[in-house]
C-alpha cells in the first residue's frame, strides 16, 4: 500500500473515485489475470480504488447497518425472554456451524455458476431471518436453532460471494486501503444504528421498538439486493474442488498451516466476544439506550482508529503493528478483573477499538495476500477463501463451546473474567503462526 502523506485534505472522491494508471507492481501480474478472467477490464493501480471497489463497499456498508440496527439487539430480545448464557450460546454456536457448512457447499455454485446470485442469497436470507423473530415474537427463544441456522446461512452465502469478490477487484497494492475504508465505514453506521435502536426501543411500550428495527434492517437488506445488482457479472472459470482446501494443507511445506492456525485463534475470540460484551453492557446497565451509547462511542474510536490504520500501515510494519494490536486489546480485558460495570465496559470497548484495527487489517491483508501469490493459487481462489472461512469459524465454533462448557457450570464474575481473558488472549497465538507470512515478500 502506498500513501500520499503530502496531502492535508482527502476527499471520499480520491479514495473510491476514478481510477488513475500507474506502472503495476509485480505482484499484480497475477491477481490482473485473475480479474480479467473474472470479466474484467482492470488495469493495475497503486494505492487507489477503482468504481467496482466502492460500490463493493457500499454493499458492505448496507449489510453492516442493517445487522448493526438490528444485531447488536438480537441477544439482547432472546435474553429478555429467557436469561440464560447457555441459551445465547447456543444460538451463536447453530449460526456458526450453518455458516461454515453454508461457505462449503455452497463453493460449487460461486465457483461454477453465478457468485452475485450467492451475494444476494445472502442478503435475502438475513431478510428472512429478520422476517422470522418479527412473526415469531418473544417465542423466538423455542427456536434458537432454526433462527441461529437461518441467521448462519446467510451470513455464509454473502461473505463467500463477498469476499471472493473483494479479492477479484482489489490488489496486494489496494488491499490494506479496501480494508481500511471497511471498517472505516462499518465503524460509522456501527456509531449511529444502535444508537438510533436504542432510542427507538426505550421509547416504544413493550417489544414495540424491537419490531420497529428489525422492520427497518427488513427494508435496508432490500436496498442492498437493488444495490447488488450494479455490481459487475463475474466470469466463472474451473471446478470446485470439494477437498482442494484439506488436500492442500498436508502438504508440508505450505504456509497455510499456520495461516489457518492462525485464523482458528482469531476466530476463537470473535467467536464469543462478538456477543458476550453487549449483552454484559445490558446486563450491567438493563438499558439498551445505554447500549446505543456505548456503541457510538466505541464504533466513534473505531471510526477514527480504521481510518488511521488504512492510511498510514504499510505491509512491511504489519508485523509489528499487528503484535502492538494484539498487547494492547488482550491489555484492555485486564480492567474486568477490579469490577464489571458501565466504567470498565467502556475502558474496554474504547482500547479494543483504538488497536483491534491494527490485528484485523494486516491479518486479513496478509491472507489474502497469500491467495494471489502465484497462478496456481489465483485459480483456486474459491477454494482458499473457503479454507479460511472455515478455520475461522472452527475457532468460533470452539470459543462458544467453552463458553458454554463454562457457563453451564458457574456464571460467577471471576470464572467469566477469567474465560474472557482466556479466551480473549487467543489473538496472541495468530501473531505467533502468522509473524513469518504478514512480510510481503513471504505472502
Amino acid at each position: 500500500m502506498q500513501q500520499d502523506k503530502e496531502r492535508g485534505r482527502f476527499r471520499l472522491a480520491d479514495w473510491l473515485g476514478k481510477v488513475k494508471e500507474t506502472p503495476a507492481a509485480e505482484s499484480w501480474e497475477l491477481e490482473a489475470d485473475a480479474a480479467a478472467s473474472a470479466g474484467e477490464k482492470k488495469k493495475p493501480t497503486i494505492g487507489r480504488l477503482d468504481a467496482q471497489s466502492a460500490l463493493l463497499l457500499i454493499e458492505n456498508m448496507l449489510f453492516a447497518a442493517a445487522n448493526a440496527l438490528s444485531g447488536t439487539f438480537v441477544s439482547i430480545y432472546l435474553w429478555k425472554a429467557k436469561s440464560d448464557f447457555a441459551m445465547i450460546g447456543w444460538f451463536t454456536l447453530t449460526h456458526q456451524l450453518a455458516m461454515a457448512l453454508t461457505f462449503w457447499m455452497a463453493g460449487k455454485w460461486v465457483k461454477e455458476h453465478n457468485k452475485m446470485n450467492c451475494l444476494r442469497a445472502g442478503v435475502v436470507m438475513s431478510a428472512v431471518f429478520y422476517l422470522l423473530v418479527l412473526m415469531l415474537g418473544l417465542s423466538s427463544v423455542n427456536y434458537i436453532f432454526l433462527l441461529g441456522a437461518v441467521q448462519g446461512m446467510a451470513s455464509g452465502f454473502f461473505w463467500l460471494a463477498f469476499n471472493i469478490v473483494y479479492f477479484e477487484v482489489t490488489s496486494r497494492e489496494t488491499r490494506d486501503k479496501f480494508n481500511g475504508w471497511a471498517g472505516l465505514l462499518g465503524a460509522g453506521v456501527g456509531m449511529l444504528a444502535p444508537w438510533i435502536s436504542g432510542l427507538i426501543i426505550v421509547h416504544m411500550a413493550g417489544t414495540s421498538g424491537y419490531r420497529v428495527i428489525f422492520s427497518i434492517s427488513l427494508g435496508i437488506f432490500v436496498l442492498g439486493v437493488a444495490v447488488s445488482f450494479f455490481l459487475k457479472k463475474r466470469k466463472i472459470e474451473g471446478t470446485y474442488g470439494w477437498t482442494y482446501g484439506f488436500r492442500h494443507l498436508r502438504q508440508g511445506d505450505t504456509p497455510w498451516r499456520p495461516v489457518c492456525a492462525a485464523l482458528m485463534a482469531q476466530g476463537f475470540r470473535e467467536g464469543v466476544f462478538g456477543f458476550m460484551i453487549s449483552l454484559l453492557v445490558y446486563i450491567a446497565t438493563t438499558s439498551e439506550q445505554k447500549l446505543g451509547s456505548y456503541a457510538l462511542v466505541t464504533s466513534g474510536v473505531s471510526f477514527v482508529s480504521f481510518w488511521l490504520v488504512g492510511r498510514v500501515l504499510k505491509p512491511k510494519y504489519r508485523s509489528r503493528g499487528m503484535l502492538l494490536g494484539v498487547l494492547m486489546v488482550i491489555a484492555a480485558i485486564l480492567p474486568f478483573f477490579w469490577k464489571v460495570n458501565y466504567m470498565t465496559l467502556l475502558v474496554f470497548g474504547i482500547g479494543t477499538s483504538l488497536f483491534l484495527p491494527l490485528f484485523t487489517i494486516p491479518m486479513t491483508s496478509s491472507v489474502f495476500d497469500l491467495i494471489g501469490r502465484d497462478e496456481e493459487s489465483v485459480k483456486h481462489r474459491e477454494e482458499f477463501v473457503i479454507l479460511r472461512e472455515l478455520a475461522l469459524n472452527a475457532g468460533r465454533m470452539l470459543g462458544t463451546l467453552l463458553f458454554i462448557a463454562v457457563v453451564s457450570q458457574s456464571t460467577s464474575a471471576p470464572v467469566i473474567n477469567t474465560l474472557l481473558l482466556v479466551i480473549g488472549s487467543a489473538p496472541f497465538l495468530s501473531w505467533l503462526f502468522m509473524r513469518k507470512v504478514l512480510h510481503p515478500e513471504n505472502s
